[in-house]
């Protein structure tokens, strides 16, 4: 039955609270394995003649799935990039092949958020969008998110698939979703103060946002003694950055709790209260592998590698052996919480698409942001790496808070950056609201390619230019 939390807005706010994981998430690693062998070998069986997608796709790596033994077998099975996603789109508009039931089937429509080429379209029947719930479930349960809470949800709600699903899960465990889409951040505050949310979803980037929109309006103090006690992060490596998650409890008086997923894949890793800065991967619904990005073999656990997922349950829209391009360290030791799931060390470290050489140094757009959130003052900031020309180099820009000496801030920054990164990195304090703000993913990361500018002292280029890229983590 779903609690009934009342309509007072003054009424003593849910507390929540974790009643430990499932057995099904403690089990030992034999069954788990023994599990997945099973759910994978009937989701290719299905795939056979149904989906047309992954019938070529095995056909052409001369692969029989009906005698492939799991998991010995598994490295037999080709990988799937985002790429050959993207060229069957494009070469079977607007779907592609990549579906294994009929059209009129389908009922939920999402796309990436992709900052680069055409966006990639996903769609759901309501099977697969049920899982995708059901996951969701495991991230609140972790949380210790439960029917009593209520849930907030500062997100526009468009294509993006973003916390639709957290929303939808919300409901079905009986909570209170509360949708604060199409508001200001001013709006959204002064419902949180109405309402008394004990939960909210959104991108770190947005918490530290809101954290500032109260600052300016002398509210800060407030947030931190407030009814938020969980903030659920994704969409962004920052949830992980200690100095980020650090920012946002301390300012909001609550606890961080990160998650990552793709739309594509659907949401695949939750912390847990125990473990900060691990993410466990879901594995009764997804089978996780680890490959040395370069060369696709197998990365030993503790070794930084490229995770590769393949989902059990989304089978109207599965992928298989899908390269994520995120950069992780897993374990498969027992966490402290008694799940035996594999953690990812860090949460998601960097996108390998996302690194960028400079002057021979590969740097990540984590790493700037490790250093920049653990300098208090530092407000926002933009990082631009000039990608041509004789002053290619990484060029930030930082808003300082009021009545903190700039230049003293600018300098310190530098010097961090030059110890974490190992180059000279110009750092110039800018004025207050100069930089651009983001409700969703952020786009801090530039990478330019045009014309350097005149002096090495100063940003990077146009941000805005035909020739910029903007890097961020790609989907929620």
């Amino acid at each position: 039955m779903t609690a009934d939390h009342g309509n007072a807005p003054d009424s003593t706010p849910p507390t929540g609270g974790a009643t430990g994981p499932p057995d099904s998430e403690c089990e030992p690693r034999a069954a788990l394995e023994a599990l997945q062998a099973e759910r994978l070998t009937a989701l290719l069986r299905t795939l056979r003649d149904r989906n047309a997608f992954y019938d070529r796709k095995f056909s052409r790596a001369g692969v029989d799935v009906g005698r492939l033994r799991f998991f010995e077998d598994l490295a037999a099975l080709p990988f799937t990039t985002k790429a050959d996603l993207v060229a069957d789109q494009e070469a079977s508009p607007p779907w592609g092949t990549a579906l294994t039931e009929p059209l009129d089937r389908y009922t939920r429509y999402n796309q990436t958020s992709s900052t680069t080429g055409r966006p990639l379209r996903w769609i759901d029947t309501p099977e697969t969008w049920q899982w995708m719930l059901e996951c969701w479930k495991a991230v609140y349960r972790a949380a210790g998110v439960t029917g009593r809470d209520r849930v907030f949800f500062p997100f526009s709600f468009g294509p993006f698939l973003g916390f639709w699903t957290g929303f939808d899960a919300a409901t079905q465990i009986g909570a209170h979703a509360i949708p604060a889409g199409g508001m200001t951040s001013g709006q959204r505050l002064a419902l949180i103060s109405a309402l008394a949310p004990t939960v909210m979803c959104c991108t770190p980037t947005y918490a530290l946002r809101l954290l500032d929109v109260a600052r300016e309006a002398g509210g800060r103090a407030a947030l931190s003694d407030g009814p938020v006690r969980v903030i659920i992060v994704a969409g962004e490596p920052g949830g992980s950055i200690p100095a980020t998650r650090q920012r946002i409890e301390r300012g909001w008086g609550a606890r961080v709790i990160d998650h990552h997923g793709l739309t594509e894949v659907g949401p695949i890793s939750f912390e847990c209260l125990q473990a900060p800065g691990y993410l466990h991967v879901n594995e009764r619904e997804f089978i996780a592998e680890v490959v040395d990005p370069d060369t696709g073999e197998p990365a030993a656990d503790g070794v930084r590698g490229e995770l590769v997922i393949t989902n059990l349950g989304r089978t109207a829209s599965p992928v298989i052996r899908y390269r994520t391009r995120d950069l992780v360290v897993r374990t498969r030791e027992r966490c402290a919480c008694g799940r035996t799931l594999a953690r990812l060390a860090g949460g998601v470290v960097a996108r390998a698409d996302d690194m960028v050489n400079v002057r021979g140094v590969n740097v990540y757009p984590a790493a700037v942001e490790s250093v920049l959130r653990a300098i208090g003052p530092v407000v926002e900031y933009r990082c631009t790496v000039q990608a041509a020309g004789s002053l290619r180099g990484i060029f930030v820009e930082v808003e300082i808070e009021d009545a903190v000496d700039a230049a003293a801030v600018a300098a310190l920054a530098a010097s961090r950056l030059r110890e974490a990164l190992g180059l000279s990195v110009p750092v110039t304090p800018v004025a207050a609201g100069a930089l651009p703000r983001f409700e969703m993913k952020a786009r801090r990361f530039v990478v330019d390619r045009g014309t350097p500018p005149a002096g090495p002292g100063t940003p990077a280029g146009n941000p805005q230019s035909a020739a910029s890229v903007r890097i961020g983590q790609e989907d929620s």
